[in-house]
């Protein structure tokens, strides 16, 4: 053997042996402090979700976690704000449904980009939503509540916790599926339409489960469909939209993203926490009294979710006609 065709050898074993000891490249570091904005007000359920969920973080990853309200624009402004933050893993959003998945389809434009400005993280929990009536409307089923609008066009009222809501869309959707009218009636939140429901003011109302259950159980309302898959854990008597015979399925949840180009082994070190936590029995049980399924899904998983739910929030606001105001 040849002296070069040796050195040959030995540097080629010497390089592989490099690059077979060499370290792994570097992990992205979790910054010392993260930011969790929530877009809307203090208060609610949303709020103290981010709250719940930033103290788990915040410990499984050894940093403080903060959660700031950013209020304004129903949402648009705290949304945005960290669509145009540093993508250093330091902001991220946790955020229901809408702002991600319908808002594109009911403002003329916005000042970001629901797809491409964000890096999915992970989702949450889920929530469902329900159609109950009251006196007015004295069915018990679906069925009966259709055959009960088509004889009564004139008085097929709906009650929504707000007009451009996710109930409103929603009873678009069932009066496609069930080719009936149905007229929506916006009130500031679902309790002043509950009550007039049961006061017999108006027929029924589209709102989430968790909005619907309480009155339900109590027997001044009655619940006649909701809209996951399956059946709610929370009121399971309680049939589908498709066992009624309606291929109807309409979820919202909550879910935490990061601005585009955020490091990836960082999105992934955040979507694997998020998914700890909502396996924690402790923040399991907080998240079912608020009405939430807990879920803690992968990055890529949250990303398709969000598509697929564009995609069907869009011809309902569209045949709704609603446009929201800038």
């Amino acid at each position: 053997m040849s002296y070069r065709r040796l050195l040959a050898m030995v540097g080629g074993a010497l390089a592989v042996l490099c690059l077979a000891f060499s370290p792994a490249q570097a992990e992205t570091p979790v910054p010392s402090v993260i930011r969790i904005v929530f877009p809307f007000a203090a208060g609610g359920s949303g709020d103290a979700l981010a709250r719940i969920i930033a103290a788990n973080m915040g410990a499984q990853l050894h940093c403080t976690v903060i959660v700031e309200d950013r209020t304004g624009a129903a949402g648009r402004i705290g949304v945005r704000d960290v669509a145009q933050a540093k993508p250093d893993g330091s902001t991220l959003l946790i955020t229901p449904i809408a702002p991600m998945s319908v808002y594109q389809h009911v403002y003329k434009s916005l000042s970001y980009d629901p797809i491409k400005d964000f890096a999915p993280v992970s989702q949450v929990g889920t929530f469902d939503f329900g159609i109950a009536v009251g006196p007015m409307a004295d069915v018990k089923t679906l069925q009966e509540l259709v055959a009960w609008a088509k004889a009564n066009p004139d008085k097929t009222n709906y009650g929504i916790p707000a007009a451009g809501s996710l109930p409103h869309f929603l009873g678009v959707m069932f009066g496609r599926a069930a080719g009936i009218k149905m007229v929506n009636v916006a009130y500031r939140g679902s309790a002043a339409a509950v009550a007039d429901v049961i006061a017999g003011h108006i027929p029924m109302i589209v709102s989430t489960t968790s909005d619907l259950m309480q009155m339900h159980k109590a027997g001044r309302i009655r619940m006649l469909a909701t809209s996951d898959k399956q059946r709610s854990s929370f009121v399971p008597e309680v049939p589908t939209f498709r066992e009624a015979g309606y291929d109807l399925v309409a979820t919202g949840w909550y879910a935490i993203f990061a601005p585009a180009k955020t490091p990836a082994d960082l999105v992934d070190r955040y979507s694997k926490a998020i998914a700890a936590a909502v396996r924690d029995p402790d923040v399991k049980k907080k998240m079912l009294a608020f009405g939430l399924n807990p879920t803690g899904t992968t990055a890529a998983e949250l990303g398709r979710i969000q598509q697929a739910d564009s995609d069907t929030w869009a011809p309902a606001v569209k045949a709704s006609g609603f446009t929201a105001r800038e």
